[in-house]
């Protein structure tokens, strides 16, 4: 079984656009769990661009026990106004998990993992200080990573496989290098005893082809392809169509 977590920045996109208060994100969160959802992802950026602190805080604050909530951001992004620092944010809405994340401030979207032979210095204090507020710690990485023992030393326990690459593959029909290099990922990260998440641009039209092909895969986080396919079939339908495939 694989955990489905509802990533909604793009609610904050479509709030942020037009500015106000609509739509709400810790509205659709509620919905989210409402529908079935186990999980919320959220990755607050220092531009407040969507998901801001305040929204991260009020979100922490009104998800049940065993609804897990995955905080991502780059914990090298300096605190700025608006914008305290992921690990201040941490500190104050205690989420279950941390996905950290190599961005640079004016990324669109995270689009390349963690290389685990270049790790920051500063990481595994990094990792150190979020475990220490009880959070589970993940690293974004590349499809195709297999020499991650660093990542295992640096004190985190799980990788989240970028599946960017693997999702434009899919689009072409020609998705077995792409998963090839995924499961090689999933596997070397097994053999070390990290857990293995996965991400970025999953949809209902490639998600049970990454599932049935990557073994052990605990949890997914998916937002931009849900909320499109959730304009057209209602959030509730969409995210119940997403717990049919991943089973959770």
């Amino acid at each position: 079984m694989t955990l489905l977590s509802v990533n909604i920045n793009k609610i904050a996109v479509l709030r942020q656009s037009r500015g106000g208060r609509h739509p709400c994100p810790l509205e659709f969160a509620r919905l989210s769990v409402a529908a079935g959802a186990r999980g919320i992802t959220v990755h607050p950026r220092p531009d407040r661009r969507h998901i801001s602190a305040e929204d991260v805080l009020a979100i922490a604050a009104v998800l049940p026990a065993g609804v897990e909530f995955n905080l991502e951001g780059n914990p090298f992004a300096p605190p700025r106004p608006g914008y305290p620092g992921l690990l201040a944010l941490a500190e104050a809405a205690r989420p279950a998990q941390v996905t950290l994340v190599p961005d640079g401030d004016g990324q669109i979207t995270s689009d390349h993992g963690f290389d685990p032979a270049a790790l920051p210095d500063g990481l595994t204090q990094q990792v150190a200080a979020f475990r220490a507020l009880g959070a589970r710690v993940s690293l974004f990485v590349d499809p195709g990573t297999t020499a991650l023992q660093p990542i295992r030393d640096c004190g985190a326990t799980r990788i989240e496989i970028y599946t960017g690459p693997y999702a434009a593959a899919h689009a072409r029909g020609e998705p077995a290098a792409a998963l090839a290099d995924a499961r090689r990922s999933a596997e070397a990260a097994q053999a070390l005893g990290l857990g293995v998440n996965a991400g970025h641009d999953l949809s209902q039209t490639n998600l049970a082809d990454f599932l049935a092909r990557v073994p052990g895969v605990l949890e997914v986080s998916i937002g931009h392809a849900l909320v499109a396919e959730a304009l057209i079939e209602g959030w509730a339908t969409t995210i119940g169509r997403y717990r049919a495939i991943t089973g959770g």
